[in-house]
Formats: C-alpha cells, sequence, structure tokens
C-alpha cells in the first residue's frame, strides 16, 4: 500500500483552519445581529473547530492509503468511518490531474479517475507529487486500456 505524501496534512489542516474562520465568523454573526454570545465561548468553539480539524487531518493521513493490483485500483481511508474501494480497471472512462492554488504551492497534486455506471462516479487520490500523479495517471490509463480489451475478447 502507497502513502499520500506527508504535506497534504498541510492542505487539510488549512481547509479546517479556513473552516474553523467561517465558523468564527458566523458565530460573531449571529452575536451581533441576533443573540448575545459570551466571547470566550466563541473563542472556545473557534479553537474546538481548529484543534479537531488539526486531529483530524493527522489522523487521515495515517489512514489514507492506495494500491494498484492487477485488476484494480484499491483505497482504504477514513477517521471516524472507514471506507475501502476499489475501482476496477475496467470501469474507468478517464484520468485527470488536478491541483489547487494551495496544492500547486507545495507541490502536490491529485489524481481523480472518473468510472462509468454511478452517480458520484470519481476517485480522487490527493496528496502525490506531480510526478506520481502524472504516472499513476498514465499507469491507470494504460491498465484501464488493456482490461477494455480484455472484456472485449
Amino acid at each position: 500500500m502507497e502513502s499520500l505524501h506527508p504535506r497534504i496534512r498541510l492542505v487539510w489542516i488549512a481547509q479546517w483552519i479556513l473552516t474553523a474562520a467561517v465558523i468564527g465568523v458566523v458565530i460573531a454573526a449571529v452575536d451581533q445581529w441576533l443573540v448575545t454570545i459570551p466571547t470566550p465561548a466563541i473563542v472556545g468553539i473557534v479553537a474546538f473547530a481548529l484543534l479537531a480539524g488539526v486531529a483530524y487531518a493527522i489522523l487521515l493521513y495515517g489512514r489514507w492509503h492506495f494500491e494498484l493490483e492487477e485488476d484494480a485500483l484499491y483505497l482504504e481511508r477514513g477517521v471516524i468511518t472507514f471506507v475501502e474501494t476499489a475501482v476496477p480497471f475496467v470501469r474507468v472512462q478517464h484520468v485527470d490531474t488536478q491541483f489547487g492554488p494551495l496544492e500547486r504551492a507545495l507541490g502536490l497534486s491529485s489524481v481523480v479517475v472518473y468510472t462509468a455506471g454511478s452517480r458520484n462516479a470519481d476517485v480522487r487520490v490527493p496528496g502525490l507529487t506531480p510526478d506520481r500523479a502524472r504516472a499513476l495517471q498514465d499507469t491507470l490509463r494504460e491498465l484501464a486500456v488493456e482490461s477494455e480489451a480484455d472484456d472485449a475478447v
């Protein structure tokens, strides 16, 4: 099983920092316009959201793995709910490499695998270096084409 690049934790922590900031702004707006909320309660809620998010990001990193087998891409991930996913190569429609501004700043990419036949038919493998993402994308594309040829026979 392969692990993600350690810098993905920074991306996930930054997302939680943003979430905690939004929670703080919403609570401050409620405090301003609807009901009075003590300042220590606002600070406590935002601090809890921030600490919980950082802990979640660190735990998720330790539990996020993927592996290419001969028939499928296997993913294992989750903190509260553990999810195991198998993506058979014969179901792969296309594969993209994506990176947002924060990922790009940290030198990371994600591979998104789009599959046939179901809603939300995409699987994302985050936290890869650009070279590893391109290599995974190429390998998945080749395996999908090979499995399509095998399935047609």
